[in-house]
């Protein structure tokens, strides 16, 4: 992931869309709303999708021009008012080391928050990239929305299906991936093969992405993660790394787990073969992801996009096998 943020073209580009980003999220008539989605984008994170709306862009052969700046930003605004609505469905108080803008400001304010860059977002797309790519944002705006219900209906849930956590997750984290490569290839006028092959590559490492990020959860110290470890399993959010791990903790979970609970099942978790399992699981995804990958005609940032998913793969392997087991 390292060696796609830091290529000199898409450092610059980025550069771009932080500026856009910064324009676009700071253009309320009102200052409370401007000085709100400040604090969130200033938070800052690896602005990993707008990354990948540009890696597309070149290596379908076309330059980062204002409309792919623009779409990329349109992701990026998303991505954060999405971070805003789960911070506020999850009643986190910490997001990153800081205090989330919910618990900053109020559950009220940062609804509104949230609300106005998804909103931004859609208006910047329709009115300076093009209708398609606005379509594109909109739809996936509504497959987060129904990835997060999911979510909600499987909470507390120690029967929820490998399915059903799968459909959750391609909802709420993969489509926004998927969207991210899918409006560079529309920007690049490619052909519609070669589009539903660069949305399916991003939904694939969208998908891994989401379940490595939930096996950290599992396996990272707290200090690392920005937040408590096992915060999901407090959530009663029951993740594919959980169902994956074949460890008997079922009638250990439920609502109102303690802090020691939470540690046993941590425990047992990382004393099963969870990690295995799951960094298999997304091994295979990745071969889907590069499977999808059409003919690239950028050689370098070709190699980027092939390396990126079995690279990411590999860190968050080390770094979960790193946790002692308890």
């Amino acid at each position: 992931m390292d060696q796609l943020l830091r290529n000199p073209v898409i450092e610059r580009g980025l550069r771009k869309v932080e500026t856009r980003v910064r324009r676009l999220s700071g253009s309320s008539a009102l200052p409370g709303i401007n000085a709100g989605t400040e604090r969130i984008v200033a938070a800052g994170g690896k602005r990993l999708r707008p990354a990948m709306t540009l890696a597309t862009a070149l290596a379908l052969g076309h330059p980062l021009d204002r409309r792919v700046i623009t779409a990329a930003a349109c992701v990026e605004l998303i991505h954060t008012g999405s971070l805003v609505h789960d911070d506020l469905m999850d009643q986190a108080t910490e997001r990153r080391g800081a205090r989330t803008l919910n618990a900053e400001l109020g559950s009220g304010k940062a609804l509104v928050i949230g609300d106005f860059m998804l909103a931004r977002a859609w208006l910047a797309a329709i009115t300076a990239v093009s209708r398609p790519v606005a379509e594109v944002l909109a739809a996936t705006v509504v497959e987060l929305a129904e990835g997060q219900y999911l979510e909600t209906t499987d909470l507390f849930d120690p029967a929820r299906t490998e399915e059903s956590a799968l459909r959750s997750i391609t909802g709420k984290t993969a489509a926004l991936f998927r969207a991210a490569c899918l409006v560079a290839a529309v920007c690049a006028q490619a052909q519609a093969e070669d589009r539903a092959r660069m949305a399916a590559y991003g939904e694939k490492f969208g998908l891994i992405f989401q379940v490595l990020d939930d096996l950290l959860d599992l396996t990272a110290p707290g200090d690392r993660l920005g937040k408590p470890a096992g915060n999901d399993l407090r959530q009663g959010v029951y993740t594919l790394p959980l169902l994956l791990a074949g460890a008997d903790v079922g009638h250990l979970l439920g609502r109102d787990m303690d802090d020691e609970q939470v540690a046993e099942v941590l425990r047992r978790l990382r004393a099963s073969r969870m990690v295995d399992h799951t960094i298999a699981y997304c091994r295979g995804l990745a071969s889907d992801a590069l499977a999808a990958l059409p003919v690239l005609h950028d050689p370098e940032l070709a190699d980027l996009l092939y390396g990126l998913p079995t690279a990411y793969i590999d860190h968050v392997a080390a770094v979960a096998r790193l946790t002692p087991v308890t």
